[in-house]
């Protein structure tokens, strides 16, 4: 008689922690689709409670604060980015791996911009990108094409540029390229054509790059 009633209450148990995190994800769902929208500083948590048609108590029983969602969504996009780069690992060639490193950089931030927009283009409210914990997927990226770079470097490419500086001007050019589409910057070229401008743009940058020699002093 007991075995019915632990598997009873062992069902009840698993569908609370499903509808929790059921619950959380509809939360940073929401509050994601906001903060694009509107902007960090414009969003409240009564906003984000509002539009999932909760209390904002629901809201401070996930998560304690604003910022405190912003950390989880720029935590999950990271999660995402990394996905993305896994495959990578898989490529040999140095050369090869920075330009597809590139190319699922620009897929990943043109299908989620809502997500790179908070990773990438909003302040940090707490100014702790240098020290918090929670920016460790940031810097683990970063680190991840710091590493191509210093293997591109070896095998004679980038010369005449330090790695940290070859790192910073193609995570810009690429950064560039994407934040121009996110915040509608290309209006000048027509919408059809735009996703294949950027796509020729970054092709004519890893040109440059495989020739790169040196930097005039």
């Amino acid at each position: 008689m007991f075995v019915p009633l632990f598997k009873s209450i062992m069902g009840i148990s698993e569908r609370r922690e499903r509808e929790k995190e059921e619950m959380k994800e509809l939360i940073l769902k929401t509050a994601n689709k906001l903060f694009a929208e509107h902007g960090f500083d414009k969003v409240s948590m009564r906003n984000i409670a509002d539009a999932i048609e909760y209390s904002p108590t629901t809201i401070y029983l996930y998560f304690k604060d604003k910022n405190e969602l912003f950390y989880a969504l720029h935590l999950e996009g990271f999660r995402m980015l990394a996905y993305e780069f896994r495959p990578l690992l898989e490529v040999k060639d140095p050369m090869e791996r920075m330009y597809q490193m590139g190319l699922r950089y620009i897929r990943f931030a043109i299908e989620n911009p809502d997500y790179y927009q908070l990773m990438f283009l909003v302040k940090d409210p707490l100014c702790t990108t240098e020290t918090d914990e929670t920016w460790e997927a940031g810097h683990n990226a970063h680190a991840f094409l710091e590493q191509v770079v210093i293997e591109c470097q070896e095998q004679g490419y980038l010369q005449g540029i330090t790695m940290r500086a070859a790192a910073l001007m193609i995570w810009s050019f690429v950064h560039g390229l994407v934040s121009l589409q996110i915040c509608d910057r290309m209006k000048l070229y027509q919408e059809v054509e735009r996703e294949q401008y950027i796509t020729d743009a970054y092709e004519a940058f890893q040109l440059m790059i495989r020739n790169f020699k040196s930097v005039e002093k």
